[in-house]
């Protein structure tokens, strides 16, 4: 592996399958029936925490829960099982369970159990975990534009302090560059996941996007504007670091750190981590490029993707039917039915539902899978389509004649030239009459409509503006110019309005010729 750092791998490579099943159990709170009550009993104990007592018994913990009770409404009763629960948060490994024999003042007392409780250093980091996730809004997702300033100064400020020899203002800027990285990485990362959260949800209320577009648009094209201003220089400073000895700076930043519980070896491997990933942030190897570059092309990305939306809000507005409006209607003729089974038929007509059908088969190796196995963990077993659409065994049954399709291929060849026929007539007429000042009959309608959609197909842009683009076959060129008046076309079925285009009709060969 290469020092420019997969940043997307795990996190804690190092950990058994035990270790990382022991970790999972601390957030079995969070998948029990009350797992509300466990929540509130934890916020009680970090209430505690917050103002150093460390250690607390169910008195205080229920103390704190009635004193938040008074304060929040949706605060449950857990007095009678609340011992009950932090025992069960201590089999967890949630928080530790000790006894105290300091608070019984008679021997009664002294003989029932008086524990008291404390968080365990990973219980709390789930309990602040789930709060993270409890307390995370969409609305806060940002690219952070006006952080790159504040790096390319720290780059320069490490660069000096690595020549001039001071370890601990080398520990500082490394120390905050690897925060602002981390959290610049995180702000990227959950924006992007929000931005794909609101064009997956635009189908059934697009009022938000509209609401929010131009602010959404200014900001990352602020943001792209400001990445490619600062990038060159910031890949310029990472190189300046990297000229004053990047060994030397990480030993220095490893003798200034202070972690007491990690040796000299472990501290410098990870400084060294954490250089390489913030150099591969914004220094560029060969044709690889760097972590930042590729954020500029998914911002880009973000911004097209947001104008598609964006137009395809439009259309569907413009044309009366989205998503929205399809499922009102739906919910209209369902709450109309005559009866709750035609409800239920609608309903299943709409969403594709059918009643599941249960199929079940033997393996090949049937004395390789233990009999106690579950379906779930199993393997699969091949059913056949017949089976499976109509619930019957396929049987090999009779074989069957080969027989001629002479007729059906001689039939589908006369239909097939009587189409062209068709085609080239009603091209020639078009030829003839034109295509405007008349109302265009079935056939003739068909080939205008044909021939256009392959000149729109290839229109190109051009030094931002839109050329001319042409479609046609054997018989007629259809050219589509750019035109402030635009043009229409009278069809059986209404007018076809072409805004900002004018149709011009051309004979095949008078084409090719134009083009030659």
């Amino acid at each position: 592996m290469t020092d420019r750092a997969v940043t997307g791998g795990p996190r804690a490579p190092g950990l058994s399958a035990a270790a990382v099943s022991d970790r999972f159990r601390l957030f079995n709170f969070t998948r029990r029936d009350d797992h509300l009550v466990y929540l509130w009993v934890l916020r009680a104990m970090d209430g505690l925490r917050a103002v150093h007592q460390m250690q607390a018994h169910p008195d205080d913990v229920a103390r704190v829960l009635a004193e938040l009770g008074r304060v929040h409404d949706q605060v449950p009763a857990a007095e009678e099982n609340l011992r009950a629960r932090l025992d069960a948060l201590a089999d967890d490994g949630v928080v530790h369970r000790l006894e105290d024999a300091s608070r019984a003042g008679s021997l009664v007392r002294y003989r029932n159990r008086q524990s008291v409780y404390q968080f365990s250093e990973l219980g709390y980091q789930a309990f602040a975990a789930v709060e993270e996730v409890l307390a995370a809004r969409p609305q806060d997702a940002n690219l952070s534009r006006l952080v790159f300033s504040d790096i390319l100064d720290d780059l320069r400020a490490l660069a000096a302090a690595n020549r001039a020899g001071h370890g601990e203002q080398i520990w500082r800027r490394l120390s905050r560059l690897d925060g602002v990285m981390e959290d610049m990485a995180r702000r990227s990362a959950r924006f992007h996941l929000t931005l794909g959260e609101i064009t997956r949800s635009t189908d059934a209320s697009p009022e938000t996007f509209l609401r929010h577009k131009n602010t959404l648009l200014t900001h990352m094209t602020d943001f792209m504007a400001e990445l490619d201003r600062y990038l060159p220089r910031l890949d310029r400073a990472v190189r300046d670091v990297e000229r004053t000895g990047v060994a030397a700076m990480l030993a220095r930043a490893a003798a200034a750190d202070e972690r007491p519980f990690l040796h000299q070896d472990e501290r410098l491997s990870d400084w060294r981590r954490r250089w390489a990933v913030l150099r591969a942030w914004f220094a560029a190897d060969g044709d690889e490029a760097s972590r930042a570059a590729e954020l500029r092309a998914a911002t880009r990305t973000g911004v097209s993707g947001v104008i598609a939306l964006l137009r395809q809000i439009a259309e569907a507005q413009r044309g009366g039917v989205n998503r929205s409006t399809q499922l009102r209607h739906l919910a209209e003729w369902v709450f109309n039915a005559p009866d709750e089974g035609a409800a239920h038929a609608l309903t299943a007509a709409a969403f594709n539902t059918r009643t599941a059908r249960h199929l079940g088969g033997v393996h090949e190796d049937a004395d390789d899978i233990s009999v106690r196995s579950t379906w779930w963990d199993a393997p699969g077993v091949e059913i056949s389509v017949p089976l499976f659409r109509k619930g019957k065994a396929p049987a090999p049954g009779v074989p069957q004649p080969a027989r001629g399709r002479a007729g059906i291929r001689g039939e589908l060849r006369r239909r097939q030239a009587s189409h062209r026929a068709a085609e080239r007539e009603a091209a020639g007429g078009l030829i003839e009459a034109g295509v405007h000042d008349r109302v265009l009959d079935e056939a003739e309608t068909r080939v205008v409509l044909r021939l256009l959609t392959r000149a729109l197909e290839a229109r190109t842009i051009v030094a931002g503006r839109l050329r001319d683009a042409s479609g046609g076959n054997e018989v007629l060129t259809v050219r589509l110019v750019p035109a402030a008046r635009g043009s229409s076309v009278r069809t059986p079925h209404g007018v076809l309005h072409l805004p900002g285009l004018r149709l011009e009709l051309a004979p095949a060969a008078h084409a090719r010729g134009a083009l030659r």
